[in-house]
This record gives C-alpha cells, structure tokens and sequence, in this order.
C-alpha cells in the first residue's frame, strides 16, 4: 500500500476509474455481439437496429477515451460488413 497522501488518491481514482471503464466494456462486448448474434440467426431488421445501438456504444466508449479511435472505427467497419453481407444474400 502507498503511503504518501497523493498515491494514496491515485489508487482510489484508479479504482474509481477501472469499474467505470468495465462497465463500458461489459456493454460495448454485450452490443456487439447482439449484432453477430442477430446475423448468425438471420434476423436482418433486428441486426439493423442492433447495429445502431452498438455504432452508439462504441463511439460513446472511444470518446470516455476506454478504446482508441481508430480500434472504434474498425470495429464498426467490421460489424457493418457483417451485417451488410447478410443482406446481400437475400
């Protein structure tokens, strides 16, 4: 345990910090794959709509700075393919 008063703040801040930073994560896991999971089920209206929300999860997660910008972009690359290909098909 640190024992100067600043490090003392710093580990409360980087607790603080870390469960909010989960809680981000948690739901930007979860959103995606309600996307991959509406695409394997051939649910194309319901992948749209899940798109969406997880298009908003991930730019809310690069803005609070949890991943980085460019790793937010591919990841909404990737998932639009995804659901994109599923509409091709039909």
């Amino acid at each position: 345990m640190p024992i100067i008063k600043s490090a003392i703040k710093k580990v409360r801040q980087a607790e603080k910090h870390q469960k909010r930073n989960y809680e981000v994560r948690r739901k930007l896991k979860a959103s995606i794959r309600s996307v991959i999971d509406a695409v394997k089920e051939k649910k194309t209206e319901e992948a749209q709509k899940s798109l969406q929300t997880a298009y908003k999860v991930i730019d809310t997660a690069a803005k609070k700075r949890i991943i980085h910008k460019k790793n937010a972009d591919r990841k909404k690359s990737r998932i639009a393919k995804l659901v994109n290909s599923t509409q091709v098909k039909k």
